[in-house]
């Protein structure tokens, strides 16, 4: 015989209202209010402010030195008349800022490619392959992650200047590469090692040799993680100014060290300079873009099993 829930024997069986809300934690109740709409408000006003010096060199960049000399960029929200192209069509005419934009190009595609391919046969042979002092081998190329690139940039350019690679396309992109393998190696090697390795067997029963099954079966499951190198490494490459500026002569210099002799040489000279800078930033952002989706797939593979 159950209890009726208006007698006096199940009102006490009941507990009172907001008794398990007065028993919750501390911790608990202030996650609640963390995830609450103030906070959203707050992350979304954040963001703008960290938008705000991209915001002010577009803006400066579609404004004549005049204006510029004469007031701040935000002048533009109650003057928009302010706004034009001829800053982008100066910089057209400038032969050092485009030659160094397709410079750039072709120094950090190269660089990102080889680093992606190298790095993804070495991470597949160090994950699945066996060969003698295979895990010494792969703790040398882990220590080299730690080793400052400052420290190299003297031994290497006497290097590249005994052998005739000192101030070519050819010398800054072999820095490039060699500096980009091991963090690769790293993060290739331990992203293929968490495939099956029923998955790799039964390839191998099927007939297929090692190029076969890392070109049919490694190489689209590492999808998300090559993506997200080629991501960084092409970051890394397109934004350097030290080993470029070291590397590279008159005729193979970057966009980050033509815009740097522009400041040194023409230090008023803001209408190049600020299309100049916003364009340099605004193509590595379309990449990231492009590859968003890769790029996080990449970042929490193996962190959901």
């Amino acid at each position: 015989m159950t209890a009726d829930a208006s007698s006096p024997t199940g009102a006490a069986q009941r507990p009172p209202a907001g008794t398990a809300k007065g028993r919750r934690s501390l911790g608990s109740r202030l996650a609640e209010g963390v995830s609450g709409g103030l906070v959203r408000v707050f992350l979304i006003v954040v963001g703008l402010f960290w938008l705000v010096p991209t915001i002010g060199l577009l803006l400066s960049s579609l404004r004549t030195p005049r204006d510029l000399a004469a007031s701040g960029w935000w002048e533009v929200f109650t003057q928009p008349s302010q706004l034009t192209f001829d800053a982008y069509e100066e910089l057209l005419k400038n032969g050092d800022i485009t030659s160094s934009l397709v410079n750039t190009v072709l120094i950090t595609v190269p660089a990102t490619v080889l680093v992606v391919v190298i790095g993804s046969l070495a991470g597949y042979a160090f994950a699945w392959m066996e060969f003698p002092g295979r895990d010494w081998w792969f703790l040398g190329v882990v220590g080299l992650l730690v080793v400052p690139v400052q420290v190299a940039l003297i031994p290497i350019a006497e290097l590249f200047g005994e052998i005739g690679l000192f101030g070519s396309f050819l010398g800054v992109i072999l820095f490039h590469v060699g500096f980009g393998l091991p963090f690769a190696v790293f993060l290739l090697r331990n992203f293929f090692a968490e495939i099956p390795r029923e998955l790799l067997e039964a390839a191998r029963l099927d007939g297929a040799g090692e190029l076969r099954l890392f070109a049919r079966v490694v190489m689209p499951l590492g999808g998300p993680a090559i993506a997200s190198l080629g991501i960084f490494q092409f970051l890394w490459v397109w934004n350097d100014m030290l080993v470029a500026l070291i590397f590279s002569d008159s005729g193979s210099q970057p966009i980050t060290v033509a815009l740097q002799t522009q400041v040194r040489q023409f230090g008023n000279n803001i209408d190049v300079l600020a299309p100049g800078a916003f364009i340099s930033m605004v193509i590595p952002l379309a990449v990231f873009f492009a590859f968003q989706r890769q790029f996080v797939s990449g970042v929490m593979a193996g962190a959901v099993k």
